[in-house]
């Protein structure tokens, strides 16, 4: 069991992790696997992993909390939403919440549209160019830029921090070299939005971030660096998940050509976005530590109890790809009628609240690149992968669009 769970970290496993989670759900069919003497269990059922997201004991980020604020990468990350449970949590996602709203949301169709389309028209059409560079990075992240208040001369700056963050949410720690690279990044953050930070609780610019700075919930607001904190989150969150997706589809789609061609002829139909992200999962595990001994469903009518302590990983891209849940779970299938019920976005109190922005910028990308390029191929099947399993991404794809 040890060497399966094990083999889940293997450098190659990014590239297509997918036979490894099949091996772990196959360790135990309640759908949960404790190596021993790990405290922990791995959760590869659609209803445990939903059950874990769901329960008053699960904590988030109780691993983070705990380690000493002695660094700039540990200090930025502490005061995240993400890392917080129960009244500290709703009082931070209350605050972010107040000035996320759907109308802020809806309002950016026309922005995101835009962008598409002005990305799309920059791209060669008679030769093979790299769909990443030239879309997938930097179209959200000029939307969630935009939506923050953000300088566009910035953009290159803020897609390295963006990469930065997702190695520090993933626990990257493979060499001195890299951890120099995020200590550096993470100082370089707190420092630009703290200043900016400031400047916009004295002088109110349009956009998210200065709506944040002013934002207050029984007279309590957030504090510089909870301010700066999660003006990173929703900066990394916004731009790293939407920017792997986008590729990671787009080599499904090139594996299943019936499914393009479906979308070809039907580009705007409404089920695109969360099929996509079903069979994708662009965040592909999480966390949580268990503050009291819980009994669980597992799915057809198991349970299992899980010891106080014990640290639950969340497989969601298990649990996406549930054959219990979602028959043919590999196959991508518009019509499907539970797609909806991905964990995606997780679930519970720390569903993402970027999820009605990423359904729309998913939509908006696939469908002007069903529409534009019928003829779209992949030429380079094989890409190369970010080493980054939690937040997993092609480097780049490379596509012919004529």
């Amino acid at each position: 069991m040890q060497a399966t769970v094990q083999a889940l970290w293997h450098p190659d496993t990014a590239r297509d992790p997918y036979p490894a989670y099949e091996a772990v759900r196959a360790l135990d069919p309640a759908g949960v696997a404790s190596p021993a003497g790990w405290g922990a269990a791995f959760a590869t059922s659609h209803a445990l992993n939903s059950a874990v997201l769901r329960s008053p004991a699960a904590r988030s980020g109780a691993i983070i909390s705990q380690v000493p604020a002695d660094t700039a990468s540990i200090r930025l990350l502490q005061p995240m939403m993400l890392f917080h449970n129960g009244p500290s949590h709703a009082r931070l996602r209350g605050l972010v919440q107040a000035a996320f709203t759907p109308r802020v949301v809806a309002e950016q169709r026309d922005l995101i549209r835009a962008q598409v389309h002005t990305l799309l028209d920059a791209l060669s059409t008679d030769r093979e160019v790299d769909l990443v560079a030239g879309l997938a990075a930097p179209l959200p992240a000029r939307v969630i830029m935009h939506m923050l208040g953000l300088r566009g001369e910035d953009e290159a700056k803020f897609i390295r921090w963006t990469q930065s963050v997702a190695d520090l949410l993933a626990g990257e720690t493979s060499s001195p070299e890299l951890m120099a690279r995020l200590e550096n990044d993470a100082t370089e953050m707190r420092t630009y939005f703290r200043t900016l930070a400031d400047d916009l609780r004295a002088h109110p610019q349009p956009g998210l971030l200065s709506a944040l700075a002013a934002a207050e919930d029984g007279g309590e607001r957030l504090s510089s660096d909870e301010l700066l904190a999660n003006a990173v989150l929703l900066l990394a969150a916004g731009h790293e998940t939407t920017s792997n997706l986008i590729p990671g589809a787009l080599l499904e789609l090139h594996r299943q050509p019936a499914a393009w061609a479906a979308l070809v002829a039907h580009p705007d139909h409404p089920n695109v976005p969360d099929e996509l992200l079903r069979v994708v999962s662009p965040v592909q595990l999480d966390g949580r530590t268990l503050a009291d001994t819980v009994t669980l469903p597992t799915g057809g009518g198991r349970t299992v109890t899980l010891n106080a302590g014990t640290h639950v990983q969340t497989m969601l891209a298990a649990a996406n790809r549930d054959p219990d849940v979602f028959p043919h779970p590999d196959r991508i299938d518009w019509d499907r009628p539970n797609s909806a019920r991905h964990l995606a976005f997780a679930a519970g109190p720390h569903y993402c609240l970027g999820a009605p922005l990423a359904r729309l910028e998913i939509a908006e990308v696939f469908g002007a690149l069903a529409t534009r390029f019928p003829n779209l191929r992949v030429t380079d099947p094989q890409p190369p992968f970010k080493a980054n399993l939690v937040l997993r991404g092609p480097k780049e794809l490379r596509v012919q669009l004529g």
